[in-house]
């Protein structure tokens, strides 16, 4: 990568640059959008036990939303039936409160990353919906209700849409069918009345999914149950989504009533593998030999020692396109969350093939802003 990168130190001094004596002021992120959205971080338990002060220092200065990356999931907060971990999730939440952050509850209802004894009874199989609706409720009460008050919103339901718009066959899905999405709204709206709602997923620019979701948001809705916003998951690539369809899910889901949020921002730098951020989608490199394995990584994992500078120059210039996409729609987009703050963190690195080296944050590796953001700080 390009050792010239500007360090958050040549910001300030850039930005604050004047003939009087006084301390340069760093530009920050959050200020620089502050009429525009709210710019926000997925904080790993890491951050909050301050193992990464570099980390924190960026998060504090720079972001003024947080969201939790994994210590609400129902497998970290309720690991065994009626038996919950309250550690990390109060550490995150007090975290944001220290800084006066607006903090985001993530996720309530997911497939993944879901307790093993959550949907199946003692044998093993799955559970009648009427112990499944009695769980989830009991769930969502108990982790909405501790936080009633401190948390501005939660991630209802997430990843409930597959690409082509069909429902993904979860287990929610499969014993409760489509009506687990509406009972997970108004479980959390009556554990807590004045907390924002939403749904969330990825790869939110296909128009089968982009249909699905205007649908079943605007049924919510004519039933009554309170849906507040709809996450655009962006786990986004060199070579994709395509703008003008991007574009179009933030107008249409606008058009829903409901506000729209880049929740997980982040755009790999690396050959594309796929488009999906779905976790059950990784390749099973054990069923390829040696060969096959070590010529695959070589090909989709091409920068270990560092960006080139003609990929970091391409890779900064789509990301100043995408910045200028939220900007454009600002009156509809509430919130733009990175998955994380610096490279070296990011889920990217091992998704969907372990051992890779990412590139896909707002910060570096060594702390640095990335000269796309550098630009927006200091040109506007």
């Amino acid at each position: 990568m390009k050792k010239e990168l500007i360090t958050l130190a040549m910001l300030a001094a850039m930005v604050g640059a004047c003939r009087s004596e006084k301390p340069a002021e760093v530009a920050t992120v959050k200020d620089h959008f502050k009429n525009d959205f709210l710019i926000g971080a997925a904080i790993p338990v890491t951050h909050v036990n301050g193992e990464d002060p570099k980390a924190d220092s960026i998060v504090t200065l720079h972001f003024n939303s947080i969201v939790a990356e994994n210590c609400m999931k129902n497998e970290k907060i309720q690991p065994k039936e009626g038996e919950f971990f309250w550690d990390d999730a109060d550490k995150f939440v007090k975290y944001g409160e220290d800084r006066n952050m607006t903090i985001i509850g993530h996720a309530l209802v997911w497939h993944s990353q879901l307790a093993p004894w959550f949907v199946v009874d003692k044998d093993g199989n799955k559970v009648s919906p009427e112990v499944l609706k009695e769980r989830m409720k009991n769930h969502i009460s108990t982790v909405v209700g501790r936080y009633k008050g401190r948390i501005k919103g939660w991630d209802v339901v997430n990843e409930a849409i597959e690409d082509d718009g069909s429902y993904r066959k979860s287990p929610f899905y499969e014993i409760l069918g489509e009506e687990f999405i509406p009972l997970a709204f108004e479980y959390a709206h009556e554990a807590d009345p004045d907390a924002e709602l939403y749904i969330n997923d990825f790869s939110m620019f296909l128009p089968k999914k982009r249909e699905a979701y205007v649908k079943l948001v605007n049924d919510l809705k004519k039933r009554g149950l309170r849906v507040d916003g709809i996450g655009m998951q962006s786990h986004i690539g060199m070579d994709y989504p395509e703008f003008d369809e991007y574009e179009k899910s933030i107008v249409d889901f606008a058009g829903t009533g409901c506000d729209v949020m880049i929740t997980e921002l982040d755009m790999s730098a690396l050959p594309t593998v796929q488009w999906g951020a779905n976790v059950g989608d990784r390749r099973d490199f054990r069923k390829m030999t040696p060969e096959e394995r070590k010529e695959y990584f070589e090909q989709f994992n091409p920068y270990k020692e560092g960006l080139p500078e003609e990929i970091s120059v391409a890779w900064n210039n789509r990301m100043d396109s995408v910045m200028d996409l939220y900007k454009k729609h600002a009156d509809k987009i509430s919130r733009v969350t990175w998955w994380g703050t610096q490279d070296g963190m990011s889920w990217k690195n091992g998704f969907p093939i372990p051992g890779r080296t990412d590139y896909p944050l707002l910060f570096d590796r060594n702390y640095n802003m990335k000269p796309f953001m550098v630009k927006e700080l200091t040109n506007h």
